[in-house]
């Protein structure tokens, strides 16, 4: 579904990423783990064509999408979920998922709605008065609309009560029950481990550790020195 090779990427004369290679499988949910600043949102940037890779190449469906447009990767099938969410704020929750490109009738509101009930409840709200939870699922029930293949979640349990990151540990196993394939980056290593089938660890731009969920799972040394768990 997805295939980063030797990506390097950079912000101006920053070198950020280093020789990142990433493989996300179709139905596959992938967790990019790291800490704070250790190069995970860059990643997702890199995919999406918002910060383009100055070498290596990156492939969606075997096709060659290196420094693509994000909205014609969107056409293509990738959804996208950023870490500061971006919601419309004086749009209502039904207005948002107005907005996206579809490209079918795969996904609706019905359906979305069903995914999040809770947003069926306060769909003539404003964006701008839901909380970082009904925001979040906001994002990615707007992403949904645009009928992704593959989903890129972006950090979203990040400043969340934990009643609320029950709820979208929940919502993300059902949309894995729908078969999108989704990379999720995260530093809520406990939250990732409920819903990956892989991992990669990155550092300082570097991916440190690539395995199952099983083998991070009992690497108690590596989770100490690169996730602090």
């Amino acid at each position: 579904m997805l295939s980063l090779q030797k990506v390097h990427t950079y912000y101006g004369l920053s070198h950020i990423l280093f020789d990142v290679n990433l493989t996300v499988s179709e139905g596959e949910v992938v967790g990019l783990l790291g800490r704070n600043g250790a190069g995970k949102s860059t990643t997702m940037r890199t995919i999406m064509g918002l910060t383009p890779p100055k070498e290596g190449m990156i492939f969606f469906k075997n096709e060659n999408i290196t420094g693509k447009k994000p909205f014609l990767l969107v056409r293509d099938g990738i959804g996208y979920v950023p870490d500061d969410r971006r919601v419309f704020a004086d749009l209502n929750v039904d207005d948002n998922l107005d907005i996206p490109y579809q490209k079918n009738l795969q996904w609706n509101k019905e359906r979305v709605y069903g995914i999040f009930p809770a947003l069926n409840q306060i769909k003539k709200r404003k964006a701008g008065r839901l909380s970082g939870g009904e925001q979040q699922m906001l994002t990615i029930a707007r992403a949904l609309m645009s009928g992704p293949d593959l989903l890129l979640l972006d950090e979203p349990t990040e400043g969340l009560a934990p009643l609320i990151v029950r709820d979208l540990e929940n919502q993300t196993l059902k949309l894995k029950k729908e078969g999108i394939s989704i990379l999720l980056s995260e530093q809520n290593v406990r939250s990732a481990l409920k819903l990956i089938d892989r991992a990669y660890i990155i550092d300082e731009g570097i991916i440190r550790f690539e395995g199952t969920r099983q083998e991070l799972e009992a690497d108690e040394e590596l989770k100490r020195k690169y996730l602090m768990v």
